[in-house]
């Protein structure tokens, strides 16, 4: 029996890029050979560790900024404790 197939339109899905801007940056000359010499994509290995490190203080910094607010809920949940959880089944 012939497997059936759909008749619906074919859809490509296009994943969108961040918009990018030229920037100058200072490196060491013996890194910038050395990634050079290994074929790394120097624009792509600076905005991947960049973007990392801007998620990690944006963490650190909500996570400073919300600093009473947690201490506070989970002091809340020690005491009374979870919400509704009488009447958690699992």
């Amino acid at each position: 029996m012939p497997a059936m197939q759909s008749t619906a339109p074919q859809r490509s899905v296009r994943v969108r890029q961040p918009l990018r801007k030229a920037t100058n940056l200072s490196l060491s000359v013996d890194v910038l050979e050395a990634a050079k010499a290994l074929e790394l994509n120097i624009s792509q290995v600076c905005d991947s560790y960049l973007r990392q490190l801007v998620m990690q203080e944006q963490e650190r910094r909500w996570r400073s900024e919300h600093a009473e607010f947690i201490a506070a809920y989970n002091a809340t949940i020690e005491t009374e404790g979870l919400p509704l959880d009488q009447w958690r089944t699992f």
